[in-house]
């Protein structure tokens, strides 16, 4: 026995695998810390820093087991305060590693984080000489930065492809709706026109009822 999609459910898979089809402008991808070394911390009055990963506009992620320095913490990317943050499209971000101070905030270095960075691995390290030593892993982002340069008009690439998949997303949805016109149409004119055999058949045979009537009377 063959099983039919509701044509509502076919619209929506198609939905999904047209979004699938674009991730550089739908898909955000996940940015996690695999691991870091501190060289040396900027505190005055404590030997154990407290150590930070921040993007503009974004909320402070702190890494509660660097302590030590010249010591290489490494991460499983499942820890309760991972990711850091999403790479979305070929969207760069400005972040930064930051160490708390007492009286202020010392950076350890501020940078461009883009998709482009990482390796087609997914790999992507970053250092500061004297201060720290981080990779980041972010699978997928390699795809999404391939092949473009972050200086070479990224927004504008990015803008002229979402207007071309909502063009098409646009049409997907109007042919979703005309199909589905289409079907509740023939449904309904299937009823009307069974309806309308049923009450023809009810008048006919009604007429042949008065007919063998008339012939007993006249009998």
């Amino acid at each position: 026995m063959s099983i039919r999609v509701p044509s509502a459910s076919r619209g929506f898979i198609l939905c999904i695998i047209f979004f699938g089809s674009f991730p550089g402008t739908i898909l955000a991808q996940d940015v996690r810390l695999d691991s870091i070394l501190i060289f040396k911390t900027h505190e005055w009055f404590s030997t154990k820093p407290i150590v930070y990963f921040q993007c503009k506009g974004e909320n402070k992620t702190l890494f509660p087991d660097v302590k030590t320095t010249n010591v290489t913490y490494s991460f499983s990317g499942q820890e309760s305060w991972q990711p850091l943050t999403k790479l979305k499209g070929t969207k760069c971000k400005i972040c930064g590693i930051y160490e708390e101070d007492t009286f202020r905030y010392d950076t350890f270095n501020e940078w461009e984080l883009c998709p482009s960075d990482f390796t087609p691995e997914g790999t992507y390290t970053h250092a500061k000489e004297k201060d720290f030593n981080a990779t980041f892993l972010c699978h997928g982002c390699s795809q999404l930065g391939a092949g473009l340069n972050k200086d070479s008009g990224t927004d504008k690439e990015e803008e002229t492809r979402m207007h071309h998949a909502m063009v098409v997303l646009i049409v997907v949805l109007v042919l979703g709706v005309v199909a589905v016109g289409l079907v509740v149409g023939s449904t309904y004119w299937r009823k009307k026109k069974r309806q309308q055999e049923q009450t023809q058949f009810l008048f006919e045979d009604g007429d042949e009822m008065e007919d063998e009537l008339g012939l007993d009377d006249t009998l």
